[in-house]
């Protein structure tokens, strides 16, 4: 198993990387935002008990709303990366956690308020993924929140050179950017075995990419490039030209990485957040390859990419 990685994933906040082999345990405290008798799932705005309900009808909304995606058959074989992936898969990777963040299956966000067209609701279906993290709520140093939330199964091998379209929308607020300026925003992370010919001990690293800030606040945003915009980091110290420290576009940090050896590795694929500052909002139509994976209360589904 891959070790624990903890960084920081913002351009105006920067912090040291470690790594371990064994995850740091959940910390006893209350959520920043816990309301006693309320659970995970009905702060978001969403029962649990409700979710089936849905089913259909996101299932409907989805394909109106999915433009030319369609919905993967799951029957396809690996095409570097572009297989469909089990909807089963999904879910907070737990030994990447820190304190008591939330990455929940939700309905919406639907608005703002008096915003209206399609930036008011989700681009895919009617859920999102729902995150929220604090900055200041645990006992270690730094005392802010991480999470992840992804897949540790159906991309494990995948060729990182295989990455070709990366990318997702979000919700973002003007609350976030009061937080940690423009700059606070979730992340894609891949865990990694960079399978480096210079280095064959290191056989970890985590690919992070650092979006630019999102074009729009308090609506929903178009799909924001990863391959494009932003910029990619490596937490360890295998390029370091591509560091924490530093800006590498995807392409610059894949050329890096095939140095002639076995060619780097995929473990786990992730949205996430921390550690840095404080962030309540939603990301949905995360891209990876051809599949579009669609956030819903119900679980997540693959759409194929037109």
């Amino acid at each position: 198993m891959p070790p624990y990685g903890d960084c920081a994933v913002t351009r105006s906040h920067v912090r040291g990387c470690t790594s371990r082999r064994s995850g740091i345990p959940a910390h006893a405290k209350v959520p920043f935002n816990y309301v006693e008798g309320l659970s995970v799932s009905t702060r978001f705005g969403t029962a649990r008990s409700k979710a089936l309900a849905f089913t259909a009808v996101a299932a409907i909304v989805a394909s109106v709303f999915s433009g030319s995606a369609a919905v993967a058959d799951g029957s396809g074989g690996d095409n570097g990366g572009d297989h469909a992936r089990g909807a089963d898969h999904w879910g907070v990777i737990t030994r990447n956690t820190i304190g008591s963040p939330v990455a929940d299956l939700r309905n919406g966000p639907f608005g703002s308020y008096g915003v209206t067209g399609p930036s008011a609701r989700p681009p895919y279906g009617r859920g999102s993924l729902g995150i929220e993290v604090a900055d200041n709520s645990t006992s270690l140093s730094p005392p802010s929140e991480k999470v992840d939330f992804g897949n540790e199964v159906d991309f494990f091998g995948d060729p990182v050179q295989g990455l070709r379209k990366v990318g997702f929308h979000v919700f973002q607020t003007e609350e976030n950017v009061a937080y940690g300026g423009a700059g606070n925003m979730p992340n894609i992370r891949f865990e990694i075995d960079p399978n480096l010919t210079a280095l064959p001990s290191d056989n970890y690293s985590t690919l992070v990419w650092v979006p630019d800030a999102a074009p729009v606040t308090n609506r929903w945003s178009g799909y924001i490039d990863a391959t494009s915009t932003g910029y990619w980091y490596l937490t360890g110290n295998e390029v370091p030209a591509c560091n924490q420290a530093a800006e590498c576009s995807l392409a610059e940090i894949k050329d890096a990485l095939d140095d002639g050896g076995a060619g780097a590795t995929i473990y786990s694929a992730a949205v996430g957040k921390g550690r840095d500052h404080m962030w309540i909002g939603a990301v949905d139509g995360l891209r990876i390859n051809q599949n579009i994976y669609d956030f819903e209360t119900s679980g997540v589904r693959t759409l194929r990419a037109g």
